[in-house]
């Protein structure tokens, strides 16, 4: 059976959508929190939700490098493959690591990847049994958002794991 949710976070609360009431306010059900962690502000924030909503979930936090990085772009306004650079993704690997290393708790799990992110991350949370997956949203502008699209929206959309997207309320 595919049951697949998404939600947000605001600072008042947790909405999870596609759950009932009751099983918004049981969320203790939710044990393996996987997080998507891109080193954003909004990656941050969504992290701090799952740690302050979820007490006593065990937490994954999950980075994907972004393959596409070695990509060029075309004459036709897209991109084009080009072979990897092994020394670029090796040093964005490294320094990826580290600052993983600098955000995660000593009892939190953390796993680094190399690929789609979105792929990354569904594939990261089937295989290690994730009850949850929280991320981040980005604020896109119109232009931005048709041409690449979210990468929460596509998690939410491909998901049969319930999906909480956090968005951090912009400051005045």
């Amino acid at each position: 059976m595919r049951r697949s949710c998404s939600g947000r976070a605001t600072g008042s609360g947790v909405y999870v959508q596609g759950m009932t009431q009751h099983e918004q306010a049981a969320t203790g059900h939710f044990q393996r929190i996987l997080v998507g962690v891109d080193f954003s502000e909004s990656s941050a924030h969504a992290l701090g939700v799952a740690r302050t909503r979820f007490p006593g979930a065990t937490l994954r936090l999950v980075h994907v490098t972004d393959a596409r990085v070695t990509a060029a772009p075309d004459l036709m306004g897209g991109v084009s493959a080009a072979m990897p650079d092994p020394t670029l993704l090796h040093t964005l690997e490294d320094a990826d690591a580290a600052r993983m290393t600098q955000l995660a708790r000593p009892d939190e799990e953390t796993e680094l990847m190399v690929g789609d992110p979105v792929t990354g991350v569904l594939d990261a949370a089937v295989r290690w049994g994730a009850d949850l997956i929280v991320v981040g949203t980005h604020a896109q502008g119109a232009l931005e958002h048709f041409f690449l699209g979210s990468t929460a929206e596509k998690i939410v959309a491909r998901s049969r794991i319930p999906v909480l997207t956090v968005r951090r309320e912009e400051r005045a």
